[in-house]
């Protein structure tokens, strides 16, 4: 099996070639992912949609580094931080200013730019005034935004969120969005999981769904709303909202 290739080159964007990866079941080989290739612009926002199991978090733990491709290869301008489905898994301290700390810490950043670091992202996550507050005792919402909260005080410019919008209320969602627009402006570059595109797509320069494992659509929210989304196993939102810019949350 070829070792998966994560390289920081200097060309501005995450370039992802070939990527192929399968598990075998009981029921035999199954092909998770099958001849995935794109790339992404540094500083743009892109949703991947697809229902569940067609292999959008697989994709992107390959792209963090968290497995390798059995083929392919992925290159990267940057190390990337992921948020996954279930946030309280990624709290690693007892406050969330303790958790918020552990990253830039382990990283053996001097003392006064930690201190820098922490307090700007707890600023441009909206959790300043909860940073003593323990940090399991936060909402859904919040504790995604903590999440991030640790990406940015490390300073990583690529940030994936996988189904960042599960198990969230309305308040909760409009908290996720409102981060991603304030990541969006500070030129981040956003990469949104969901089976739940409603909810987003306004934010999106471009959307990509993935259906069994293959890359069936590639292209900007106009136009993906012009194709027939419940082939894919995905609700077209304009059977509940007239214009593209009234799907997002905020």
């Amino acid at each position: 099996m070829p070792t998966q290739l994560v390289e920081l080159v200097q060309k501005q964007k995450i370039s992802v070639q070939n990527i192929s990866k399968s598990f075998v079941t009981p029921q035999g080989v199954f092909q998770a992912l099958k001849n995935i290739s794109f790339e992404i612009e540094e500083s743009s926002c892109v949703v991947i949609g697809g229902e569940n199991g067609s292999g959008k978090s697989l994709l992107m733990s390959i792209i963090a580094g968290l497995e390798e491709p059995d083929s392919g290869s992925v290159k990267t301008f940057c190390k990337v931080g992921l948020v996954f489905q279930e946030a309280e898994t990624q709290i690693l301290g007892e406050t969330v200013i303790e958790d918020v700390s552990f990253g830039p810490k382990n990283l053996g950043w001097p003392a006064e730019k930690i201190t820098e670091s922490v307090k700007s992202a707890l600023e441009k996550t909206g959790l300043t005034k909860k940073a003593d507050m323990p940090a399991r005792f936060l909402s859904g919402g919040e504790k995604r935004r903590l999440a991030v909260a640790c990406m940015l005080a490390m300073e990583l410019p690529v940030i994936i969120m996988d189904e960042p919008y599960a198990n969230l209320d309305y308040c909760g969602v409009k908290q996720v969005n409102s981060l991603v627009v304030s990541l969006k402006k500070d030129g981040k570059t956003v990469i949104i999981l969901t089976h739940e595109i409603e909810k987003c797509l306004a934010l999106a320069d471009r959307f990509m769904v993935l259906f069994r494992g293959n890359m069936v659509f590639d292209g900007t929210p106009e136009q993906a709303l012009n194709e027939n989304l419940e082939s894919w196993n995905i609700r077209n939102p304009l059977n509940s909202y007239k214009n593209v810019e009234d799907l997002v949350w905020l």
